[in-house]
C-alpha cells in the first residue's frame, strides 16, 4: 500500500463530523463561501456565526484546503469560542495567547485548530508570519468590527499578514460598527482595497454622518448615493441575513424610550455645566468640526451628568432622576418573574448600581473585574435563580454571549457608538430566547440624552443601506439629520 502524505493521514485520522445540524440559512452560508479566498458573513447578531464559522472549518479540512485553521476573536470571547467549538465540533483548540514560549510550542505542534486574540496578532505578528509560510492556514476574524480602525496597530498587523493566509473569513453581525466608513478597513483585509479602493480617507470623506448634513442639500445627496451603492461593490464575497430575511421567528422586541426628569440639583448642575461648556465648543455660533475630541469629551461630560452627577461631583448627595426609573422597571420586571440586564456606559455606574439592585441578587460585569470574576457573574446570572440582575458595561459584555434567560434591558445611559447599543440589545434577543422581549432607553428630558438617541437613529438607518438592509427610497422616507441641528441646541447654542 502507498505511503500517505502525511498531512492527508492527520486529517483522516481527525473526527471532522458535525455535532449538530444547522439552520438552513447558515448551511447556505457555509455553501456560498467555503470555495471563495475570501468572504465577508455578515449575519445579524444572535444568528449563529459561531457555528458557521465552525462548519466552515470543518469543510476547509474535510476537503484539504488548509492544513489549519486560526480563529482570531476579542480576548474576552475566547473561553466562549472554547465552549462554541466544544458543543459543535470534537476538535479542541491550541490557544495562543501573550505567553511566548508556550506558543512557540503551539506554532511547531500539528494541531489544526488554532484560536487566539487580536492583541496576540500584533505581538506575533514576526513568529505568525514564518508559520504561514510552512502551512496553508485559514482565518476567520470573529468581530470583525474590530480593526475597523486602519490606523490602529492591530489593524496594521493583520493587513500586512492578510495575503498570507491561503482562506480569509471576516464576521461581524455589525460591520458598520458606528460609521459607515468602519467598512474600509474590513474589507481591505479580504482583498487589498479591490472593491472599496486603496485610499481610505478618500472613503472616509463620502461616507462620514457629518454634523453639517442636515444644513447641506449637496453633501447630503453625495452622501446618501454612495451610502446606497456600497453593498454591490462587496455583494459577490458577502453574505448578509438579517432574523427577519433568515425566517427566525423569534419572539418580538418592544423598544421604548422612557422619559426621565432630572433631579432638581442634578437639573442645576447639568444646567451649569451645559452653559460653561457651551462657550468653549461654539465659535461663532458655529460648531468645530465635528470629530472634534473637544466636542465628544464635552457631550460625554453632559451624558454623565444626565446619567449620574457623582461622575462628575463626588459630593452630590441626591437620588439621580433614572435611577427612580430603574427601581420601577426592574420591580416590575422582577415581579413578573423575569431576569433584567441593566447597561451603562460607566463602571462607577455598574458599582452604585449592583449594590443598589443587591436585594435583586444582582451582579457585575465591567472591564476592571478580571475574566475570571466577569465569568463567574455571568454563570451566576445564568443559573442562579435568585440571581435576578446583571449590571454591565457594554464593552465587556456586548459581544459573543447568549443571556437569553433575560428578556429585558434597560439602557441607563447610552454611548454614542452604534455598536455598543445594537450588540448589547442583542444578548437577549437570540437564537433560544423564548420570551417577549422589551428594551427601555432612559432618556433625561431636556439633555443631551434625546440627542444621543437621534444620533443612533441616524447612525441605524445609514448602517442599514450600506448593508443593504433597506433601500434607497425606504432610507430617504425615513431619514433624519437633525442630530446635526440639535446638537448645538444640546451645547447652548442657538440661532
Amino acid at each position: 500500500m502507498p505511503d500517505v502524505h502525511p498531512r492527508l493521514r492527520r486529517q483522516a485520522d481527525l473526527n471532522l463530523g458535525v455535532l449538530h445540524q444547522g439552520f438552513a440559512y447558515q448551511l447556505e452560508a457555509v455553501e456560498a463561501v467555503k470555495h471563495l479566498t475570501f468572504a465577508a458573513l455578515f449575519h445579524e447578531q444572535g444568528l449563529g456565526k459561531t457555528k458557521i464559522g465552525v462548519d466552515l472549518a470543518l469543510e476547509w479540512l474535510r476537503e484539504d484546503t488548509v492544513d489549519a485553521i486560526l480563529f482570531i476573536t476579542k480576548r474576552g470571547l475566547i473561553q466562549n469560542w472554547v465552549d462554541e467549538l466544544r458543543a459543535h465540533s470534537h476538535l479542541k483548540p491550541r490557544i495562543l495567547d501573550q505567553n511566548h514560549a508556550s506558543n512557540f510550542f503551539a506554532f511547531n505542534s500539528p494541531t489544526p485548530i488554532y484560536l487566539t486574540h487580536y492583541e496576540v496578532m500584533r505581538s506575533e505578528e514576526r513568529r505568525m508570519a514564518l508559520f504561514l509560510k510552512t502551512r496553508r492556514v485559514g482565518v476567520i476574524l470573529d468581530e470583525a468590527h474590530k480593526i475597523k480602525n486602519p490606523d490602529a496597530e492591530i489593524t496594521k498587523a493583520l493587513h500586512r499578514l492578510a495575503l498570507k493566509f491561503v482562506r480569509r473569513i471576516i464576521m461581524t453581525g455589525t460591520p458598520v460598527a458606528n460609521r459607515p466608513y468602519d467598512l474600509w478597513s474590513q474589507i481591505f483585509f479580504l482583498d487589498q482595497g479591490g472593491s472599496l479602493g486603496t485610499d481610505f480617507a478618500s472613503f472616509k470623506d463620502q461616507l462620514d454622518l457629518t454634523n453639517d448634513l442636515w444644513g447641506n442639500d449637496r453633501r447630503r445627496k453625495r452622501f446618501e448615493e454612495t451610502l446606497a451603492g456600497i453593498f454591490s461593490r462587496i455583494r459577490d464575497f458577502s453574505v448578509r441575513e438579517t432574523k427577519a430575511s433568515a425566517g427566525i421567528e423569534l419572539p418580538d422586541k418592544h423598544i421604548q424610550n422612557v422619559p426621565v426628569e432630572l433631579a432638581p440639583r442634578q437639573r442645576e448642575l447639568y444646567e451649569q455645566v451645559k452653559h460653561e461648556l457651551s462657550a468653549l465648543v461654539v465659535v461663532n455660533n458655529k460648531l468645530v468640526e465635528d470629530n472634534s475630541e473637544e466636542i465628544l469629551k464635552r457631550l460625554l461630560r453632559l451624558v454623565q451628568l444626565a446619567s449620574n452627577p457623582r461622575l462628575v461631583d463626588e459630593a452630590y448627595d441626591e437620588l439621580p432622576g433614572k435611577t427612580v426609573a430603574l427601581d420601577a422597571l426592574v420591580q416590575g420586571a422582577v415581579g413578573a418573574g423575569s431576569k433584567l440586564i441593566v447597561w451603562t456606559s460607566f463602571v462607577a455606574n455598574v458599582d452604585q448600581l449592583t449594590t443598589r439592585l443587591k436585594p435583586f441578587g444582582a451582579v457585575k460585569v465591567h472591564g476592571a473585574l478580571d475574566m475570571s470574576e466577569r465569568n463567574e457573574a455571568i454563570a451566576a446570572f445564568k443559573q442562579d435563580p435568585e440571581c435576578r440582575v446583571l449590571v454591565a458595561t457594554p464593552g465587556a459584555a456586548k459581544e459573543g454571549l447568549t443571556l437569553t434567560v433575560a428578556n429585558h434591558a434597560v439602557f441607563y445611559d447610552r454611548s454614542f457608538s452604534l455598536d455598543d447599543y445594537l450588540q448589547a440589545q442583542d444578548r437577549i434577543h437570540r437564537i433560544s430566547q423564548s420570551q417577549t422581549c422589551y428594551v427601555w432607553n432612559l432618556i433625561g428630558v431636556g439633555t443631551v440624552d434625546e440627542w444621543v438617541d437621534l444620533l443612533l437613529t441616524a447612525k441605524r438607518l445609514a448602517a442599514q443601506l450600506a448593508q443593504a438592509d433597506v433601500d434607497r427610497d425606504e432610507y430617504s422616507r425615513l431619514a433624519n439629520y437633525d442630530f446635526g441641528r440639535i446638537v448645538k441646541e444640546i451645547l447652548g447654542s442657538h440661532d
